[in-house]
């Protein structure tokens, strides 16, 4: 819903249903490719409170093009309760060219849409061309947003095992999912399951790692989201040292990622294992899967310049809509 701003122009305000009317993960997953085609963006985070009451800020500026900040809140207390998200947010768009704010959008609804987006582009650009069988480790709010994503990109996954701590959570996505017509199972036994699947998708806050790496089957493809603190991770020093690994943005993940960082810092991988970002990816300058056996590990780390690309997305789908 437009407002006018003092000097006569019309901020927009994007509520969360009208960011969904406007999207799609195809839409948005093409413009994150070919957003990461051109330069790098100049990013800065700034993090108050700790884990439990956090306020983040993430501003990302595309020079000549847009300008945006995510103000968002990390409460994960908000879960147990069941009355509020656990991540709340609010994104404000500007034009890059003359500073004018354009859009005020719901961040909470952007940032689902991005990170499973994020995750997406990583599965687009590395995982096995058709596989059947996807794990997600975790029942959280992002978890069908991230199945939902990944079966986008590759629909040949018809199978999805589900696990998590308390498995009455993973009951209840299972039932989700299938209501939409999605072939689910729960599973207790992570082992196994990680041994089964082709893709595995992790958003957890786990401190220590789920994921062992010797269950890791010749040619997996592991989408790790959740850890974004440099004490959180999701899969074992065995799991980065037996993979190819990459990240969406370098900046990011070195930023204080455990998954990144602590296997650097126990000597498992140096940080020249790494071996590229979404820019590097998309833009052909490394190489992702060089052989079926390949094992890929992309660390989601995030970062405000996802924020600004969802964003223009949005704004973009919002203008043609409105002709």
């Amino acid at each position: 819903m437009p407002v006018l701003t003092n000097k006569g122009f019309a901020l927009h305000f994007v509520s969360d249903t009208e960011v969904t009317k406007v999207l799609t993960f195809p839409i948005l997953i093409a413009a994150l490719e070919a957003a990461h085609r051109r330069p790098k963006m100049e990013v800065l985070d700034a993090f108050l409170g700790g884990e439990k009451a956090q306020y983040v800020i993430r501003s990302a500026v595309d020079p000549g093009r847009y300008m945006a900040s995510k103000m968002f809140t990390s409460f994960p207390a908000n879960l147990a309760e069941g009355k509020m998200p656990a991540v709340q947010a609010v994104c404000v768009l500007f034009d890059g060219t003359n500073g004018r704010p354009l859009a005020a959008m719901d961040g909470t609804e952007i940032t689902r849409w991005r990170t499973a987006a994020d995750s997406a582009l990583g599965t687009k650009l590395l995982a096995p061309l058709n596989p059947e069988t996807l794990l997600c480790v975790g029942a959280g709010e992002m978890s069908e947003w991230l199945i939902r994503a990944h079966r986008t990109v590759r629909p040949s996954l018809q199978r999805v095992l589900i696990w998590n701590r308390s498995p009455e959570r993973a009951v209840d996505l299972a039932r989700r999912l299938a209501a939409g017509g999605v072939r689910c199972e729960t599973t207790a036994d992570l082992d196994a399951a990680t041994r089964e699947a082709e893709i595995i998708t992790a958003c957890t806050r786990s401190h220590a790692p789920l994921i062992r790496g010797r269950n890791l089957r010749p040619g997996t493809h592991l989408d790790l989201v959740g850890g974004y603190t440099p004490q959180t991770r999701e899969a074992d020093d065995e799991a980065a040292r037996r993979s190819r690994v990459f990240v969406d943005r370098r900046e990011s993940a070195f930023h204080g990622v455990g998954d990144i960082l602590q296997p650097i810092a126990s000597g498992a991988i140096s940080e020249t294992d790494v071996l590229g970002d979404l820019y590097d990816l998309a833009g052909g300058r490394v190489q992702g899967r060089t052989s079926p056996s390949d094992i890929t590990f992309f660390k989601n780390a995030g970062g405000g310049h996802l924020d600004l690309m969802t964003c223009e997305a949005v704004f973009q789908q919002l203008g043609a809509k409105l002709g």
